[in-house]
Formats: structure tokens, sequence, C-alpha cells
């Protein structure tokens, strides 16, 4: 119980960092439209910031389950070896204030504030699936995040950085794949896949205790908290230094833009007197076919298409205006700043003396 008590706490002092890190991340980029991607398909624009968010959003809850699995952590105290406490009865010749007395200072003097009223002879193997459970939840938002990450860096938008001396591909000079991005996903199926090994191992135990759980446990706790601590020190290290790609972000917003404008175009076109639906026909034809082009690799013409058709009662500036960016990104600005104040901020209070710079990245 105790090291389980002081493992979670180093892993909230490696977690508040990343969580420090995508905080700053997300206020810089707050503002900075990108495509929105469901499905891995163009969809409705968000922002850079917002999307950190998300990412930041699952470390967060990750944060809390910690200080709940803490909260409640109970020490098993002296129980004897069934967990009736019938040595100590007679020790205390059966003065029971004197066993519960015993049974509290001895869980107060290990650190713990509460004591398991019920054990056998170990406390619940269900403490341990719990905290396997918590690490396999850093895991999963730590794939999450670095799975988008890969992503990203495929499309040339978004790249982990990349340290001066890093061979990017030993066969491709060129490349610069995203290798600690992958590590992350390496060990986060590993922990993840560990966790079931807590269930089966409860579920096991024959009444007050087996031994079928001893150096079972003794590898699989110990290795899942290694793992997830070299999870978060290599996390840490991607997010301090995201690297973001501005004008790729903007051509492939550009590119899929035109398409999404196009109701807001017919809406503008109804209000000069046209008929909705012959606009909308029009509109679907000419997007057809200019979706046709950007698949064939040539460039987006539906602006210029709908500026030339006499039929769309707007010039192409009129168009233009109404393809901004930031007309498509709703309140995505104004969440990730509310998420943050009411949300992060106070976490971050709370263990800012654990934030420091972790020094050069040797996992």
């Amino acid at each position: 119980m105790i090291i389980l008590k002081e493992a979670f706490n180093l892993v909230i002092s490696r977690l508040i960092n990343s969580i420090n890190n995508l905080t700053n991340f997300s206020l810089q980029y707050k503002n900075l439209p990108t495509l929105g991607l469901t499905h891995f398909q163009p969809a409705q624009p968000t922002t850079v910031g917002k999307r950190a968010c998300l990412w930041l959003q699952d470390l967060l809850l990750d944060l809390k389950e910690i200080e709940h699995f803490l909260e409640n952590l109970r020490f098993r105290g002296v129980k004897g070896t069934t967990g009736t406490q019938a040595s100590f009865m007679e020790l205390f010749e059966t003065d029971q204030k004197k066993v519960t007395s015993l049974d509290i200072n001895v869980s107060n003097k290990m650190g713990f504030n509460k004591v398991f009223s019920i054990t056998g002879q170990t406390y619940t193997r269900k403490i341990d699936s719990m905290a396997l459970k918590v690490l396999a939840g850093i895991a999963e938002s730590a794939h999450k995040f670095a799975t988008d990450m890969r992503l990203l860096q495929g499309l040339k938008e978004v790249e982990e950085p990349f340290e001066k001396n890093q061979i990017g591909s030993s066969a491709m000079a060129y490349k610069r794949n995203p290798m600690k991005c992958e590590r992350i996903c390496s060990l986060a199926r590993y922990v993840i896949t560990n966790a079931i090994n807590g269930n089966l191992t409860h579920s096991i135990q024959w009444f007050e205790r087996t031994l079928d759980d001893s150096a079972n446990r003794r590898i699989v706790i110990a290795e899942s908290f290694l793992a997830i601590d070299s999870i978060l020190l290599i996390l840490n290290s991607v997010t301090k230094n995201i690297v973001i790609n501005e004008r790729i972000i903007r051509n492939h917003l550009e590119m899929e833009l035109p398409f999404m404008a196009t109701e807001n175009i017919i809406m503008e076109a109804v209000k000069k007197g046209e008929n909705r639906q012959e606009i909308h026909s029009i509109i679907r034809e000419l997007s057809l076919e200019a979706g046709r082009k950007v698949k064939e690799g040539l460039k987006n013409t539906l602006i210029d298409d709908l500026a030339r058709h006499n039929k769309i009662p707007l010039t192409r500036e009129e168009i233009l205006k109404l393809l901004k960016p930031e007309l498509f990104v709703g309140r995505a600005k104004e969440q990730v700043e509310t998420f943050i104040n009411d949300e992060v901020t106070p976490k971050i209070e709370k263990y800012k003396h654990l934030i420091k710079d972790i020094d050069e990245l040797k996992v």
C-alpha cells in the first residue's frame, strides 16, 4: 500500500508537467483555425488549441482518477493471519479497544488515515486491479494523443520535436519519423493489456488468500508503473516542443473550406432574391465537379466557378468574405479559455511545485 501511494505521487509529478505543457500550447494556438477531422475525413473547422484541449481533458481526467484512488486508499492495518485479529486479542487479553487502537495507530504511523475494517490475510487484491486500471487510463490518453500526432505528422501539419542529431530513418535520410510518439503507443499498449492481469488475479484469490498472486503482482504492478513513467517522460518531451506548420494547416483548410461554405453562399444568394432550390442545384453540380478536380490533384476551382456563373448573384470578393476560417470555428477560442480557467488552472496551481524542466530524455 505504501509503495502504491508513493508510486502514484511520482506519476502525478510526471503527469502535471505534460498537463502544463498542453495548457500553454492550447492557449498559444486557441485562435489558429485548422481543418476538423471526423472519421479522418475533412469536417467543420476547429482550432489547433481546441483540439489540444481534447488531449488535455483526457489527462486531467486521469489526474482526477489518481486523486480519487489516493483519497480512498486504505491501509490493511494489523489483522493477523486470516484477518480476524485473533492473535492480537490474545496478546491484549481480549481488550478490543486496544486491538482497535493498535490497528489505527499502526496505519497512521504508515501515513494512512484510513484502515480496512475487513481483510483476509492480505488486503483485497481488487486494490491492485483498481491501480492498474488507473495506469491503463493514463496509457489510453497518451496513446490517443500520440496517435493523433502521428496522423498529423503524416499530413505535415504538426510534428513532434526532432532532436539535433536524431536520425529520422535508417534507410531514408530525408524522413522524420514520429519515433517518440511511436514509443508512447508501444508502451501504452503494454500497460493497457497489463490491466486485465489485475482483474484475473483478484478474481481467483480463494477465500482468505492463495499465493498465486505473489510472483505475478510483483512483476505486473512494478512494470506497469515503470512503463507509465517512461510514457510520461516521453509525453513531456513531445508536448513541451510541438512543432506547428501553419502554412500547411492553412493550405489544407483553404482546399476544403469552399465546400463547407456552400450553405452560407446559398443563404446569401437567397437574400438577394434567388430561388433556394435552383441555387442549391447549381452549387451541388459545381461542387461535385470541383471535388473531382481536387481528387485528380488539380486546384480547387469552386470559388471561381461560382463567381463566373450567371445565376449566382455574388462577386468573387463577396464569396471570399464568406470563406474566412474564423467564421467557421464557433466558440472554440472561448471554450479553450473557459475549460483552462475553470478546470485546468486549479490543478496546475495545486501541483505547481512539481512543475519543472525534466532532464534530457533517456527512454
